[in-house]
């Protein structure tokens, strides 16, 4: 079942894959929680290897199709581009690491996590080849202009954002789930812009190493 665990507000505004990659179960659409405080919502999942297959090879053909026929990305409503990051470019979070008490807005795509919780107003970063349990590997950026797009709307994209995530074969040397974070009505109001996908690991610090290429 889906869990949903709130996200700290972000401090206010400074700032398909294929049959042939690894497997890592699909979470499902999220439900947001009763307000209780400012924060981002995530989900996590777990499915059967069938169902991730098949959706990541129908999702695969749907997103290369889609480009191959648009030729540019993906636009929302109000005519902002929607851009979907696999790859850590910039790196992620520079050394020297382990770096602690990072928070959320903070998070760089490629960045890996000590004891990572989705409720915690700070993290700790660390390398990748040192003992983690969360690895930030897919972000949708929307416009920093437009209406909160809704709950919905929202999942669907973080959901689409963990079709996209490209993994490398290390990912296949851990037991590995997807999970979602997305902005609340809230959290946006207050410039939260970003949908995050992460790979997470029930048993702790466990992963050693990157799970993107």
């Amino acid at each position: 079942m889906d869990n949903q665990e709130p996200r700290p507000v972000p401090p206010k505004p400074a700032a398909p894959p294929t049959a042939g990659l690894p497997q890592v179960a699909f979470p499902a659409t999220a439900v947001e929680p009763p307000a209780r405080k400012p924060r981002r919502v995530a989900s996590t999942l777990l499915k059967t290897v069938f169902v991730v297959v098949l959706l990541g090879v129908v999702g695969g053909l749907v997103w290369l199709a889609a480009w191959l026929d648009s030729g540019a990305p993906e636009t929302t409503g109000d005519g902002g581009s929607v851009i979907v990051e696999t790859s850590p470019t910039p790196l992620a979070t520079p050394l020297p690491l382990p770096r602690e008490g990072v928070e959320p807005p903070d998070y760089r795509l490629g960045d890996c996590f000590k004891d990572f919780d989705p409720e915690a107003l700070r993290s700790t970063v660390v390398a990748c080849d040192a003992g983690h349990s969360a690895q930030l590997v897919a972000v949708f950026r929307y416009p920093a202009v437009g209406s909160y797009p809704g709950r919905e709307a929202l999942a669907a994209k973080a959901l689409e954002a963990c079709q996209a995530a490209k993994l490398g074969p290390a990912a296949n040397e851990y037991t590995l789930n997807f999970q979602r974070a997305y902005p609340s009505s809230t959290s946006w109001e207050s410039g939260d812009r970003r949908v995050d996908c992460y790979v997470t690991a029930d048993g702790g610090n466990v992963i050693n190493a990157s799970a993107l290429p």
